[in-house]
C-alpha cells in the first residue's frame, strides 16, 4: 500500500469515528467513551500525516508507533461501546471495528518493514 494510499485510509476512518459520535448515547459513560474516541480515532491520520515529514528514520518510527498506540486505544475504546450495546446502529459499529483492525495490521507491518530497513 502507498502512503498516500494509506494516508486516505486513516481520513476515512477518522470522518468514520467523527460520524459514529452522533450515534453514541449522551449518558455519562457515552459522553467520557466518545471523547476519548474522538481523540485517539481522529489522532491517527493527524500523526501519520507529521510522520511523512519526519527528520530520520528513526523519527520515522517513533511517529509510526504513536499511530499504532492511539489505533489500539481506538480498538479497545470500540469494543467497550460494542459490548457495552452503546451504540444505535450495530452494523456501523462493526464496521468500524473491522477497519479498525485492518489498519493496526497495517500499522504493524509498516513499521517492522520500518525497522528492517533502518537496520539495513
Amino acid at each position: 500500500m502507498k502512503s498516500n494510499e494509506l494516508e486516505e485510509r486513516l481520513i476515512d476512518f477518522a470522518v468514520q469515528i467523527i460520524e459514529l459520535m452522533n450515534e453514541i448515547p449522551k449518558s455519562k459513560a457515552g459522553k467520557h467513551l466518545s471523547g476519548q474516541l474522538l481523540r485517539s480515532g481522529t489522532s491517527p491520520a493527524l500523526n501519520y500525516g507529521e510522520a511523512q515529514s519526519a527528520e530520520s528514520m528513526k523519527d520515522f518510527i517513533h511517529k509510526l508507533q504513536l499511530v499504532l498506540k492511539e489505533l489500539r486505544e481506538s480498538f479497545v475504546n470500540l469494543r467497550i461501546l460494542y459490548k457495552a450495546k452503546l451504540y444505535k446502529n450495530k452494523s456501523t459499529l462493526i464496521f468500524a471495528l473491522k477497519e479498525n483492525n485492518e489498519l493496526i495490521a497495517i500499522m504493524v507491518r509498516s513499521i517492522q518493514t520500518s525497522q528492517k530497513n533502518l537496520r539495513s
